[in-house]
């Protein structure tokens, strides 16, 4: 993705932002191409291009309809006024193919780490143990794919993931089509542990992470995606993680107010939007936001359904679904227990199937679909 061009007082493209990802619930898809109206302002008395398409102006403001290939590129529109020319472009993402889809994710994951660790002996598998026997039997039921981030180490339970035996490696590797792996974290506490992190600060967590999954389950169960603890990080840190191969982000914007959290570095503005968007790339930085529909854990189980048909409802929040869980709801011994969690998730999985969506992982093709 080319880097974005400044704006100028005179000329600038106001729909569609730059990094938009752009789809058939954003114009009409004819020929092979994806057409779409582009506006924006410019100074009168002069004559405006877009794609190289007349753009009309009415009271300073441009339109043209243009048509768009697949992938990525550039929209450039052109000032000419007294013999002088203007340009500014953007750069955005059309996916041909996109559908409904979704995927599930698991954050702040530890703990089932530690129980088999500890005692690697008690397990034949690594469905034996009840959590990830049941993400097993979602997915066999559902065709659900599983997203799993992981911390590093747990001091409540004195174990880091350098114990997990690598016996299981060849059943992580034959379950790599639904079930992934990747860095959250090096541990739960301290909170917002990398709200002011630098490059290698947590370039070195990372690696630590990677290193024990490369080691215990193999290259097979990690994509380009992950879901940094809190979603919250310096846009140096963000380089870190994208030097090493990470280009794809979720976030969970606020766009009600206060202090803009869990969405990275991005601004107050750029989290407001994005609640309004599947996803969004930053040119700029050459990564993708994706955004997450439901905390599953944070609505009660008569709220799952209502929440998910309001998203559905608008098809720019509703073509991708984001499903997010951590881990603690699921154990007893946390005093955030859900006696109904499972419940939850199925009742999550269980809509969105019989909605039409498909079980994808983010990392694979474009957004889990082909452009």
């Amino acid at each position: 993705m080319n880097k974005r061009a400044p704006t100028t007082r005179k000329l600038r493209i106001n729909r569609p932002r730059d990094g938009a990802i752009l789809c058939r619930h954003d114009g009409t898809i004819q020929d092979g191409k994806l057409h779409i109206e582009v506006g924006g302002a410019a100074l009168k008395g002069g004559q405006v291009t877009v794609n190289g398409v007349p753009a009309p102006m009415t009271d300073g403001w441009f339109s043209a309809r243009i048509a768009l290939e697949a992938g990525p590129q550039l929209i450039t529109t052109q000032l000419k006024l007294g013999g002088a020319t203007f340009e500014h472009h953007i750069g955005v993402t059309v996916n041909l193919n996109s559908r409904k889809r979704y995927r599930f994710s698991i954050d702040d994951n530890i703990d089932f780490l530690a129980d088999i660790g500890r005692d690697p002996d008690a397990y034949n598998s690594l469905f034996d143990h009840w959590f990830l026997g049941f993400w097993r039997e979602l997915h066999h039921e559902f065709g659900t794919k599983v997203h799993i981030n992981i911390y590093y180490q747990t001091m409540a339970r004195d174990f880091n993931i350098t114990r997990f035996p690598d016996k299981f490696k060849h059943e992580w590797q034959e379950n790599s089509d639904w079930l992934h792996l990747s860095f959250h974290a090096l541990q739960n506490e301290p909170d917002r542990i990398y709200r002011n992190a630098g490059y290698d600060l947590i370039a070195t967590h990372f690696e630590m992470v990677m290193e024990q999954i490369d080691r215990f389950a193999g290259e097979e169960v990690y994509g380009r995606v992950t879901t940094v603890h809190w979603a919250e990080c310096p846009v140096e840190a963000i380089h870190a993680l994208r030097d090493r191969g990470v280009d794809t982000f979720i976030i969970l914007p606020r766009p009600e107010g206060g202090e803009c959290n869990t969405v990275y570095y991005l601004d107050t503005m750029q989290g407001a939007y994005l609640a309004t968007r599947d996803a969004w790339q930053d040119t700029a930085e050459d990564v993708t936001f994706v955004t997450c529909d439901q905390v599953v854990n944070g609505k009660a189980l008569d709220e799952i359904v209502p929440h998910l048909e309001m998203q559905a409802a608008d098809p720019h929040t509703g073509e991708m679904i984001e499903l997010l869980i951590h881990e603690q709801y699921f154990r007893r011994e946390w005093h955030i227990y859900q006696h109904d969690v499972m419940d939850k998730v199925r009742r999550a999985v269980g809509w969105v199937t019989e909605h039409g969506y498909e079980p994808v992982f983010w990392c694979d093709g474009f957004l889990g679909s082909a452009v």
